[in-house]
């Protein structure tokens, strides 16, 4: 296995944990319990998400076109105000 994804927090883990699982792929959400430590430990770099090396290629690439509509979508909503 290697670590795919270093998340900011719970929820943005859980978004990407599910668009990899939706493409296929299985996921390990690394730290999760970590979470109720917080104040007593690092408040981030705690969550990881990690896959299978045969996985990786693909978990990049939907990571990658994911990030970019979350740009495009930022971008365009702020023209709009």
């Amino acid at each position: 296995m290697q670590q795919l994804y270093q998340a900011h927090n719970i929820i943005d883990a859980s978004i990407v944990k599910g668009l990899l699982e939706q493409g296929g792929i299985r996921v390990y959400l690394s730290g999760y319990y970590l979470q109720g430590g917080i104040g007593e430990l690092p408040a981030s770099g705690t969550l990881s998400l990690w896959v299978d090396d045969h996985q990786l290629v693909l978990g990049r690439q939907l990571i990658e076109d994911y990030l970019a509509t979350q740009e495009q979508e930022s971008g365009n909503n702020q023209t709009k105000d």
